[in-house]
């Protein structure tokens, strides 16, 4: 079983998430409920749930406040919200779970599923992740932000305004920074083109996604490329060529 603990300052979103839990999640224990920071953080030390469903903003502060508060830990973070960009952004760069209000079953059940693989894994090394999401959070801009990326071998915090390019390898994503380094990541370049979008990444070609900061120049030959601030030349595919050159010219 995977127990948890659900801390909402509305009593009918707590009800509803009951509900959704008691039918669709079968394998979870609700521990306990409670309706904000004050009381939620008790909770946690004394029942020690595996997964923790926590709304972002509740009367008494907010979820992040209670992860800083709360000491040591050693469960898993599901966040509920209503949407808030900017709180979704720094979740999402942490690479930590949420629900977006109403929450829809078949997402619950995929982060529920999560939780028990972990468990299952005896993976409770979250504390990376975490703090990535507690740093951006008291940044309070994502051009500060720092993003979880995961290799083979580990969890990597990484500055996003570190990233020059990014560039397809089949289902990997390979990363390059201002300092020369590289990283080959787990997910597709279409997964981690949605997790930069916004953030002045530009997609020119199907294999490439650059940061628009480090671009260099343009050259005309060969088709027409973009030349980064590493000297590497990137592709620019035909369809893209008008809409990147208007970038481009505005920098």
């Amino acid at each position: 079983m995977v127990k948890a603990i659900i801390i909402e300052d509305e009593k009918k979103s707590r009800s509803a998430l009951v509900g959704l839990l008691n039918r669709y999640c079968t394998n979870v224990l609700i521990l306990g409920e409670a309706e904000g920071v004050q009381t939620g953080i008790p909770m946690i030390r004394k029942l020690q749930p595996d997964v923790i469903f926590l709304d972002i903003q509740m009367r008494d502060g907010s979820g992040f406040r209670l992860l800083e508060e709360v000491g040591e830990v050693n469960f898993e973070v599901i966040f509920t919200t209503a949407f808030d960009e900017y709180a979704i952004k720094a979740i999402k760069y942490s690479a930590l779970d949420y629900l977006l209000k109403p929450i829809v079953p078949d997402e619950l059940i995929e982060a529920v599923q999560k939780v028990e693989d972990r468990k299952a894994a005896k993976s409770k090394n979250l504390s990376n992740n975490l703090d990535a999401l507690l740093d951006n959070i008291r940044a309070g801009s994502i051009e500060s932000a720092k993003i979880i990326l995961s290799t083979s071998e580990k969890k990597h915090i990484i500055k996003v305004d570190d990233i020059i390019r990014c560039e397809s390898d089949n289902y990997y994503t390979k990363y390059f920074f201002i300092d020369g380094k590289k990283l080959l990541v787990s997910k597709t370049l279409k997964e981690n083109e949605g997790l930069l979008k916004g953030q002045g990444f530009i997609r020119p070609h199907k294999s490439h996604l650059v940061n628009v900061k480090y671009i260099k120049g343009y050259m005309k030959s060969d088709g027409g490329c973009i030349v980064m601030s590493d000297d590497t030349k990137i592709p620019v595919s035909r369809r893209k060529k008008e809409a990147i050159m208007e970038i481009i010219n505005n920098l």
